[in-house]
């Protein structure tokens, strides 16, 4: 049986100059390694790079380690933001989710089925109902109640579980509550949350009723980063489902749900591969 490759995946974000990708294969060729997936582009109004490069270190002269510490003086010439994994360190994805089941349901049956590769150590929810769902996949799940009143010894429980499994992203399942700014802040780039709305619109609750009250032809959903600014993070993925005068609130819940838990599970996987660049207030996905 053939070996599986050490694939290492390089991501660079920095201003535009002339030389960056020849700067990046040659530094990947002198350390003998081969470049199995390349993306870049251009923000040219902007004039900033964006670069993801996917490795394969099998036969490379130096550990990730040495070859981060080789890389780092390149990266300081060319003013890069930027960071070298390896592949086989599978992130730890903490799951947050309320009543509804289905966006939880599709990430835990990828993640069984081995679509989504990364860990998860646990699922932290304010209702009970999924707890048996969550812990038949052999997950632990912790009931955190969220009271009206006061949330934040709530977001301190949450806060501390998170960090006790180690979770490296968190991602919002239809949670139905709103973080913290100090949740925002600490995992910023890695809080992953699924709008019922194709943002900009109707952001906030009850997208669905807003939009059968417009009679809208098209709803959709908004996979997006977390940021203390509500429904107002940077987007990772974005799909829509066409509708009808014919449709009831019902038969757009019904779409919508459909449409959230792919848009959900793809900006996922695309953070998971590390495909997703964020820069200001806009990101860069480089789809597979």
């Amino acid at each position: 049986m053939t070996p599986k490759p050490t694939l290492y995946t390089l991501v660079i974000s920095c201003p535009d100059q002339v030389g960056l990708v020849a700067a990046v294969s040659a530094f990947v060729a002198e350390h003998r390694g081969s470049l199995v997936e390349s993306n870049n582009h251009t923000d040219v109004p902007q004039k900033w790079f964006f670069m993801r490069n996917v490795i394969d270190a099998s036969a490379m002269d130096l550990d990730l380690r040495a070859l981060q510490e080789a890389f780092a003086p390149l990266a300081e010439r060319y003013n890069m933001e930027w960071y070298l994994r390896d592949n086989q360190s599978r992130r730890r994805v903490v799951i947050l989710a309320s009543h509804a089941s289905h966006c939880l349901a599709d990430i835990l049956h990828r993640w069984h089925s081995g679509d989504l590769d990364c860990e998860i150590p646990c699922v932290i929810s304010n209702h009970e109902n999924l707890r048996s769902m969550v812990e038949w996949h052999g997950i632990p799940f912790h009931h955190v109640p969220v009271p009206v009143d006061d949330k934040s010894a709530a977001f301190a429980a949450v806060s501390d579980i998170v960090e006790r499994h180690r979770g490296e992203t968190i991602v919002l399942a239809r949670y139905m509550q709103i973080i913290p700014p100090s949740l925002c802040e600490r995992y910023a780039g890695q809080l992953i949350n699924i709008h019922h709305s194709f943002l900009p619109s109707f952001i906030g609750a009850n997208p669905y009723q807003r939009a059968y009250d417009r009679g809208v032809k098209l709803i959709g959903a908004t996979c997006h980063y977390v940021t203390e600014d509500l429904d107002e993070g940077p987007i990772i993925e974005q799909d829509v489902v066409r509708v009808t005068h014919s449709c009831s609130k019902d038969d757009l819940v019904r779409l919508g749900r459909d449409v959230e838990r792919s848009v959900l599970s793809r900006g996922l996987r695309f953070h998971l591969e590390d495909r997703v660049i964020v820069r200001g207030n806009k990101t860069v996905v480089f789809n597979p």
